[in-house]
């Protein structure tokens, strides 16, 4: 029995509202272990942040040089992989991308070290697209000890190989240390060890996988508060160094050597188990949605990033790519990505301080991408339009200034709608990657497909009626003569529960929440305010308790969403705001987008674990499917949802009041679609409308009718074109995609400039094969869910 032990301090910055306080923080716990490590030679230490070592390096210069000593001295450990420990939910795939293309190039280039730790002992559930993140990003090790705090159901295994969505495995370890005086049969565990005999004996006792290993690891030091570790705990550790009858012999190592050995030690044991999938967190599901205007904040600003990237690598011939301000860009909103910022679980000053970050950042990203959309819009009087996603799509664009009833390309005539916030237009094949380029023009009146009677509308899609208090009693499918509701149900019946969990409060839903509710349907106001030939709106006030919710539906002549443009003046406490969709499709499971794919689960609550899912994390759609039909739901800026016998509801608003008392007290702007389908949602393209919902197209001033670009494009439609940047050494351009339907798939990438070569990188942009050119084609294979990154001179 042996424990290998390692002093850390892990400064939660959630607790600290201005970056001065975090360097404050930071400063005095390094300085403090820096003392200890005078009086104690022999003892490592680590911190896993390179967010707070750049804090220290920008105020504290002398203090960082220390430090840099005690790291050439093998005395010190800057290991943990991510520029800082990251939510792991809601975090985009390119944002973990980045997470660890800052955070492993900070470490390179101030300590010539290459982590392969990722180091997250406090993070809120594991996305099942994580291994494959890890492996590509060079990341051999996971830790972590949060799943122990299960409410339900135990982890049966500390250590195991973890597989992740597309079969990529990653060896990985929870920690067990147990606090003083624990029972062990008391399953959680804590990454604020002790180091006293109790603890470590507990810990020991505690491991569930003494059959292939004899060697756990304790992270001792007052963690939360970046304390560190104390003399008490070295002086204890001191004499269990010797050897104590009935206690593991402690040693003192590197977290990195720990799991070089554990490595070589269970490497080839048969007995070695794997846990496949998600590793789903049975506590803190508020997290999903606490503090939703920080959620929209860093959803818009991690799209704004990615299309500004783009329209920078096109506008690169006339303007420099402005790589010093999106590094900053991205760095800001790295750190806004801590476990408890994003999550909605930080102090009230948290939220005051990334509200103006989130608006500083949405003016600069605009401002950058409005000069960049200048330059590439041709000479002319017409209107050039940008789809920056990676696919050929038919869309509504909102036009600034368009007097115009129509617009065309040279050969059609497409009607434009003035409404109350400005034109809108429906406009068809727009090129991925690119822009096309429109004529205002006056035509004769259009024929308008959209029937409304009453509180019934009738469009080439659908038939919807609502009953008095606003809600849908009847979508049917026209095209596929389906009625989609489940008899005697309303569909978009918003519902406030009363959510009071027993602990943790931002943190936390309960399961027991619904046992208490109000539906809300005190309507002030329904009304029909748009009626031409792209769209028709209904207008829907209600109250409920003190807040009041206004909503826009869109209903589409050309487009199958049905989109919910929300906004709510909320005002309540403890309460949780739900948006129910009683779909009438048989399923015992829903699919969820995550980062760079999605997975399936149940809707049925036959086991513990299934009981412990009554809310699940998705990014921007989840999809309930039968054999030949089924209904999806996208959004905008939300992640908790619920499904259960078909019922599918997202979580709009959670408004708990510790540790901030005013958290979600604010207007929210949000919006959310249904989008009915034949077959299921990989036929239907669920993936391409969540991302047509959430990146806009966007429209300049300039061009001539019929004028179109587009720079990449890939020709199966399953294989996602997400990303296209200058390299982070500025050589070539990097071009990130995945598959998002568990299909290998060949197929061709088309580049619409000379290339010179072309290589197939890692996530860290490090070169790994040469892949052949055709022309401006080249192609590959992709297998199910595989991120593939590619470097194009």
């Amino acid at each position: 029995m042996i424990a290998s032990c390692i002093g850390h301090t892990h400064i939660d910055v959630a607790w600290l509202w201005t970056v001065a306080q975090t360097r404050e923080k930071t400063a005095r716990s390094f300085a403090t272990v820096l003392k200890l490590m005078d009086e104690y030679p022999n003892y490592h230490f680590m911190s896993s942040q390179p967010q707070l070592y750049y804090f220290l390096k920008e105020r504290y210069p002398e203090l960082y040089a220390r430090l840099k000593e005690r790291v050439k001295e093998k005395r010190w450990e800057p290991e943990g992989g991510m520029w800082l420990e990251a939510d792991c939910n809601l975090t985009s795939g390119e944002s973990l991308v980045r997470q660890f293309i800052h955070g492993k190039r900070f470490f390179r280039e101030e300590f010539g070290v290459d982590n392969r730790i990722l180091w997250l002992p406090d993070v809120f559930g594991y996305s099942g697209a994580l291994p494959q993140i890890m492996k590509k990003s060079g990341i051999d090790y996971f830790m972590t000890t949060k799943l122990s705090w299960n409410q339900f159901n135990e982890v049966p295994f500390d250590t195991f190989e973890w597989r992740g969505i597309d079969g990529s495995e990653v060896l990985t370890h929870f920690i067990t240390t147990l606090s003083i005086g624990q029972n062990v049969q008391n399953f959680f565990t804590t990454y604020n060890g002790m180091l006293h005999p109790d603890a470590i004996m507990g810990g020991w006792e505690r491991y569930q996988n003494k059959d292939i290993n004899n060697d756990i690891l304790i992270a001792y030091g007052y963690g939360d508060g970046g304390g560190g570790p104390t003399r008490d705990m070295l002086e204890t550790s001191k004499r269990m160094e010797k050897g104590v009858l009935g206690i593991p012999k402690v040693r003192q190592v590197f977290a990195r050597q720990y799991f070089d050995e554990l490595n070589e030690r269970v490497k080839d044991s048969k007995r070695l188990p794997t846990w496949e999938g998600e590793l789903y967190f049975e506590y803190h599901r508020g997290t999903y949605t606490s503090m939703a205007r920080n959620k929209r904040g860093n959803r818009k600003t991690e799209l704004g990033l990615m299309d500004l990237e783009l329209l920078s690598v096109l506008a690169a011939p006339q303007l420099p790519y402005p790589a010093e301000a999106l590094d900053s860009l991205w760095k800001n909103t790295l750190l806004n990505q801590f476990h408890d910022i994003l999550p909605g679980t930080a102090i009230h000053e948290v939220y005051e301080q990334t509200k103006k970050e989130y608006d500083a950042m949405a003016e600069t990203i605009s401002a950058l991408s409005a000069d960049r959309m200048q330059v590439l819009a041709p000479q002319g009087e017409g209107i050039t339009v940008f789809n920056t996603t990676g696919k050929t799509r038919n869309d509504i664009v909102v036009l600034e200034n368009c007097t115009a009833n129509a617009l065309s390309d040279g050969k059609n005539t497409y009607p434009v709608q003035q409404t109350e916030n400005g034109a809108v237009a429906f406009l068809p094949d727009l090129p991925p990657k690119g822009y096309k380029c429109f004529a205002p023009v006056e035509a004769g009146s259009f024929e308008n497909p959209l029937h409304i009677d009453g509180s019934t509308i009738t469009t080439p899609f659908y038939t919807v009626e609502f009953d008095g208090n606003g809600l849908i009693t009847r979508l049917y499918d026209r095209k596929n003569d389906r009625e989609t509701v489940q008899p005697g149900k309303y569909a978009n019946l918003m519902r406030m529960y009363e959510d009071k969990p027993m602990h943790y409060d931002n943190w936390d839903i309960d399961c027991y929440y619904t046992e208490k509710f109000w539906d809300v349907t005190d309507v002030q106001r329904m009304e029909w305010t748009e009626r031409g030939p792209v769209r028709a709106t209904l207008e829907i006030e209600r109250k409920v308790s003190r807040s009041v919710i206004c909503q826009k539906i869109h209903f589409y002549t050309a487009c199958p969403r049905i989109d919910f443009e929300t906004t709510v003046d909320w005002k309540e406490h403890q309460h949780l705001l739900k948006a129910h969709f009683p779909m009438d499709v048989h399923t015992d499971e829903a699919t969820f987008e995550i980062q760079f794919g999605n997975v399936t689960r149940k809707t049925h609550q036959n086991t513990s674990w299934d009981q412990a899912r009554f809310e699940s994390c998705g990014q921007k759609w989840i999809d309930v499917s039968e054999g030949h039909y089924g209904i999806s739901l996208l959004n905008d800026c939300k992640y908790g949802h619920s499904v259960h016998n078909g019922e599918m509801a997202l979580t709009l608003i959670k408004s708990g009041t510790e540790p901030n008392p005013v958290a979600d007290q604010e207007m929210h702007v949000f919006t959310y679609a249904l989008y009915p389908h034949a077959e299921t949602w990989r036929s239907a393209e669920t993936v391409a409308q969540a991302y047509f919902l959430n990146q806009p197209v966007r429209a300049t001033a300039g061009g001539t009718a019929g004028e179109a670009y587009f720079l990449a494009s890939v020709d199966a439609k399953n294989v996602i074109l997400e990303t296209v940047k200058q390299a982070e050494d500025g050589d070539g351009v990097i071009v990130r995609l995945y598959e998002c339907e568990n299909a290998r798939t060949t197929t061709k990438l088309y580049w619409n400039r000379p290339i010179a070569s072309v290589t197939e990188c890692d996530l860290q942009e490090n070169a790994l094969t040469d892949v052949p050119v055709e022309g401006g084609t080249f192609k590959f294979t992709i297998k199910p869910y595989e991120i593939k990154t590619f470097r194009i001179r």
